[in-house]
């Protein structure tokens, strides 16, 4: 009896460590390239041949519209260039006129090739030009493997990034309210400045939204070159998770792989309790200011993903903040990082923000900072 209670102790374990593997799903794809992330923190939990060159179709119309949002002004108008406006598979016309949110929103729905032209050519003058920022600001967000040479992902040969990268793009655009406002509207009506009142009703070509429980977004991407590709986000029970697939066999085959990945993601993961930006609150001096003390927030709320059952303590929180900052401070600007870490690596950093602007002037604890600055 003694050794048949063992033997079924044994038995036990070894069928728990097996469920817990089989949790892992190493689930087949046909596609080229694909990976699978925890949006926040940019945790891989899948991934195949993710760091592969490929041609990244119009998902590259992630980055032009980061850079819309970020260097553009949403309500300035746009005038179309012919150069735009015969570029191959476009709906907008030579000498249109749109507020750059409408053209912005034709491109990221519709996938307008030339309306990605028209915003490149409006915020920097030519695509050759947009094209370089656009490289600039992916190596800046840890795209250290892509090149861009235009701003819509027709075919170039040296137009090239991979899954992980793309990845990478879609998690940043993500965490920006005007960027989720584009990539999340199942449809929208696109209005032209000239001609006057001419409008159209554009429909997302993301079909996982609206049919895909918790889609949030993001872009679509076809050519003979790339393939059927697709950077598809999900929400679900506090857990938001990116999908890339790029070189799917076709147009339906990258919906249904990026679904596959999303469903074995949420059977994987939940998420810890939330750390709030008060719950992660820091405190730096402000040497020669009005005021010598600031409050630094994290720009997001934290929740970590706990992957097959595990433990919370898996992660680690650092700061990454200098003790000691001189004044002439802005409110939200950038002060340090809260940076996590799992399994001794580091997963991402969240910029802590300045709470509050701190002129320039004079304090007993803007003194006492200075000293604390001399010896930090």
């Amino acid at each position: 009896m003694h050794f048949q209670r063992i033997f079924f102790l044994c038995s036990l374990f070894f069928l728990l460590i097996a469920a817990r593997a089989s949790a892992a799903e190493n689930i087949q794809l046909t596609a080229a390239s694909a990976i699978l992330i925890e949006a926040s923190t940019g945790r891989v939990l899948f991934e195949k041949a993710a760091d592969a060159p490929r041609f990244p179709a119009s998902t590259t119309k992630m980055m032009t519209c980061v850079l819309a949002i970020e260097e553009g002004d949403l309500s300035s108008i746009i005038t179309v260039s012919r150069t735009a406006a015969e570029t191959e598979d476009t709906e907008i016309g030579a000498g249109d006129r749109f507020v750059l949110a409408e053209l912005v929103a034709e491109m990221m729905l519709r996938s307008d090739n030339g309306a990605s032209v028209a915003i490149a050519e409006d915020l920097a003058g030519s695509v050759d030009a947009f094209a370089a920022h656009m490289n600039e600001k992916a190596k800046a967000i840890g795209a250290k493997d892509t090149h861009f040479v235009n701003p819509n992902g027709l075919p170039d040969k040296a137009h090239i990034s991979t899954a992980h990268d793309i990845a990478y793009i879609a998690a940043y655009g993500m965490k920006n309210p005007k960027f989720r406002s584009f990539v999340g509207a199942k449809e929208r009506e696109i209005t032209w400045v000239t001609p006057e009142k001419k409008r159209a009703l554009m429909t997302n070509t993301n079909r996982l939204l609206g049919t895909y429980e918790g889609a949030t977004g993001i872009k679509t991407g076809y050519t003979d070159a790339a393939g059927g590709c697709l950077a598809a986000s999900a929400r679900r029970g506090g857990v938001e998770l990116i999908a890339v697939v790029l070189g799917a066999a076709d147009e339906n085959v990258r919906f249904a792989e990026a679904v596959k990945l999303l469903d074995m993601g949420f059977r994987r993961v939940k998420a810890a309790p939330a750390y709030t930006k008060t719950d992660l609150m820091q405190k730096v001096w402000v040497k020669g200011g009005k005021e010598g003390r600031l409050a630094v927030y994290p720009a997001e709320d934290l929740r970590l993903p706990l992957v097959d059952g595990e433990a919370e303590e898996n992660y680690r929180l650092t700061y990454d903040l200098p003790r000691v900052i001189g004044a002439g401070i802005t409110e939200g600007e950038r002060i340090g990082d809260l940076v996590v870490y799992h399994g001794g690596k580091e997963l991402t950093r969240i910029p802590l923000l300045a709470e509050k602007s701190i002129a320039r002037g004079w304090s007993l604890e803007g003194l006492w900072a200075y000293v604390i600055g001399l010896f930090a």
